[in-house]
This record gives C-alpha cells, sequence and structure tokens, in this order.
C-alpha cells in the first residue's frame, strides 16, 4: 500500500475516491496459476459483476482471461472490450428467454440453471450446445447473502431434476457439453469446495457429450492481517484428484473453467473518504465522511470487513472509533475500530475494496456517484468521470415544464 501514491490520487481526483492498483490484479493471477500449475488444460473467466469499469476490463483481457456475465448488458459490455465471445459465458439466473436468444446471437457460450430455461431452449435450439448450472446442495460462503450452493437456493438446478436433463441430452433435445457450480463466496472450509468439486465431477459421467467442468468462483482473500484465507493447494489436489479419475475412467480429458472475480480484484482496490466531523457521544466517537452505503455497501449489507488506514496521520496512537457515512440511515462502515488518532479533514481509507464496491453504487440520498481512476506503470489515471448535479436527471421526464 503506496501512502504517499493514495494521497496524490485523493488531492488531484477529490473524494470519495476509488483506486486500484493493477499491479496487484497480476499478483493475485500469478497465484492461481501457480496454484494450478498441474492442471494441463484449464481457463479463467473474471466475474464481471465484481468490477466492471471498462479499462479494468480490457486491461484483465490482456492478461489472456474469459469473462463471466450475467446480464446480456455485461456480455455486450464484454464484446465491446474486445473479448472473443467464444471466451464470454453467460450464466444468467430467472431472466426472460429474449436474452437467452440474444446471447445466443451474439455468439457467446449459455450456461442455464433451470429445468424450464432449458426446456424452452430445446425448443428454440434443439440439440445445441449448453452448460448446466448445477446446485450442489452445499451451503457455504461468508454471509447468507452470498451463499448460493445449499438447497434453498434460486441458483442451480436440484439434484432431483438431473434425470430429466440427462434424458433430454440422450433424446438429443439438447446437447450438454458442461457443468457449472458456485457454491458462494468468501469460502473458507476446503471441505466445502471438496463436497461440491466431487459432486460435480461425479454428475458429469451421466452426460455422453461432457467436455468442460466450470468450478465457478468463491476463493476467500484475506481482509487483515492474520485472516483466514482458502487454502489454495488442497483445493488444486482435489481438482486434479478428480481431473485423473475421470480421465482413467472415461479416457479423456476435461477442460476446466474457474470464475474468480473478488480474488483478483478485491485487494487492488482503495476507497477513500475524507473526514467531515469527529463527533463525540456519551458512549462513541464517531467519525463522519464525505460517502455513505451508496457508494460502498458492502460493509452495510454483508457486514464486511476492511481495514481502515487514516492516510493523513498513519503512525499515530491508536482510539476506538465507529466509522459512519451521511445517508439518512445507520450507515455504518465500521463500529469501535482502532484507527489512528483522526482529525477533521483527515483522509480514510478503506482497503480491500476493489471487488462490488463502484458497481453496486446507488444514488440513494440524491447523491452522485465517485470518480474511479487506476494506477498502471506507476502513473495515476482517471477511468471514470465522477458524476456531476445534471447526471442525477438523466433520462427523467418533467412533464410539468412550460
Amino acid at each position: 500500500m503506496n501512502i504517499e501514491k493514495l494521497k496524490k490520487a485523493s488531492e488531484n481526483f477529490g473524494t470519495p475516491l476509488y483506486v486500484y492498483d493493477l499491479s496487484i490484479i497480476d499478483s493475485q493471477l500469478k497465484k492461481l496459476k501457480e496454484a494450478f500449475k498441474k492442471l494441463d488444460n484449464y481457463q479463467i473467466h473474471f466475474a464481471a459483476k465484481a468490477l466492471s469499469n471498462i479499462s479494468i476490463l480490457k486491461y484483465i483481457k490482456s492478461l489472456g482471461l474469459g469473462l463471466d456475465a450475467v446480464s446480456i448488458e455485461e456480455v455486450r459490455t464484454g464484446i465491446k472490450c474486445g473479448y472473443d465471445v467464444k471466451k464470454i459465458l453467460f450464466t444468467p439466473n430467472g431472466v426472460n428467454f429474449s436474452e437467452i436468444k440474444e446471447a445466443m446471437a451474439l455468439g457467446v457460450k449459455i450456461n442455464l440453471d433451470s429445468l424450464e430455461s432449458l426446456i424452452d431452449f430445446s425448443k428454440a435450439y434443439p440439440n445445441q450446445t449448453v452448460s448446466v448450472r448445477i446446485n450442489p446442495g452445499v451451503k457455504a460462503g461468508g454471509n447468507e447473502n452470498i451463499s448460493v450452493g445449499h438447497t434453498d437456493s434460486k441458483f442451480g438446478i436440484a439434484e432431483e431434476s438431473l434425470d430429466e436433463i440427462v434424458k433430454m441430452d440422450k433424446e438429443k433435445k439438447i446437447k450438454v457439453t458442461a457443468l457449472h457450480i458456485h457454491t458462494g463466496s468468501d469460502i473458507i472450509e476446503n471441505n466445502h469446495f471438496e463436497l461440491g468439486i466431487r459432486k460435480i465431477f461425479s454428475i458429469a459421467h451421466k452426460f455422453q457429450n461432457i467436455e468442460t467442468i466450470d468450478l465457478g468462483g468463491g476463493i476467500k482473500i484475506p481482509y487483515f492481517f492474520g485472516d483466514t484465507e482458502t487454502d489454495l493447494n488442497k483445493y488444486a489436489e482435489v481438482i486434479n484428484e478428480e481431473v485423473e479419475k475421470f480421465k482413467q475412467k472415461k479416457g479423456k480429458d476435461l477442460k476446466l473453467i474457474f470464475e474468480p472475480g473478488k480474488f483478483l480484484v478485491s485487494d487492488s482496490g482503495y476507497f477513500i473518504t475524507k473526514v467531515n466531523y469527529v463527533k463525540k457521544s456519551s458512549k462513541n466517537t464517531f467519525v463522519q465522511v464525505n460517502s455513505g452505503f451508496n457508494h460502498f455497501v458492502r460493509p452495510t449489507l454483508y457486514k464486511s470487513y476492511h481495514e481502515i488506514v487514516n492516510l493523513s496521520n498513519p503512525n499515530d496512537k491508536k482510539f476506538d472509533y465507529s466509522v459512519v457515512g451521511y445517508i439518512c440511515e445507520k450507515d455504518s462502515f465500521a463500529e469501535n475500530r482502532e484507527i489512528s488518532r483522526v482529525s477533521k479533514g483527515d483522509l480514510l481509507c478503506f482497503k480491500n475494496s476493489g471487488a462490488y464496491g463502484f458497481t453496486m453504487t446507488s444514488n440513494y440520498n440524491s447523491r452522485l456517484k465517485p470518480t474511479e481512476v487506476c494506477i498502471y506503470k506507476n502513473e495515476i489515471k482517471k477511468i471514470r468521470e465522477g458524476e456531476k448535479f445534471d447526471d442525477l436527471f438523466r433520462g427523467q421526464i418533467d412533464i410539468f415544464s412550460k
């Protein structure tokens, strides 16, 4: 973390501000490749929903990665950024079938997660290749909202529907060439990964044309020194074992796809705010900053922990503060957190803010969305203009104007 560089970015572009250090994305990618070094045939697709700025997407494309898209708009964005359509995987959930048709027309790969959508697909595109998302029945993830592989989840096809899908495949109504699984995000326990991996490989034996297994994402990163993280080596060991077992039984290799989002970009991002006031009450000392959950919702929505550094005074004595925003609701970034002495006008930096930060911003309370910049080859470059007041009214129609 380069404090002087972050302070300079804040001076040049104001606050609140998102800053992304692209070199960290490189470092995270190298960690993945090192863990997967025994795998011969795999591809990494970046989860666009984590960070969809076009400069970031183009940079990630330059590293040789594909794209995981969950909306037709993300598909179009990937194409706009120059991604090969064959390296874009569209994994929607509950969308209107018109989006599936558009994706097919664009030539991207389709991954469907309901029996109903597969039936519609078989009628519109008989015996066409398709990927199927399976619900593994594994409850995992760092928060209820991001645990998506359990039996009560809306995501994926339940095991009890598999026989019907296998039948459709055998009758050539659809051609299942890939299976997909994603159990959740911020998964610590390797046994949860293992359960999902072994489940999806066992299901793969049921399909005659299977070529690819997509293992999704969910790899946990540490949010502070000493925090837990996914053991990548153990994760890779289980995958290697299942690939070899499949090869021995079926006599052919499988291509693997991984879909990291947070793992690649979270640590690259910093969200910087300025202190408006330090307000003392009988029980708390509140640090009131010039932002709120409209700009960075993760601490409020997911109770996520983000280390907070006082860029203006990083080495002073630490005190307990509750850092809050300006939104007219309970708007808390951190409660009773030890931070170097804070004063009015100080710059506070939230680490690990690269994923699901700007992509989840809103104009709640009629607040403006912030600027985004990146650090590339040691230079600070603006990659999104912060909103201006008139941007709030873009697309609105005043029926009372004269």
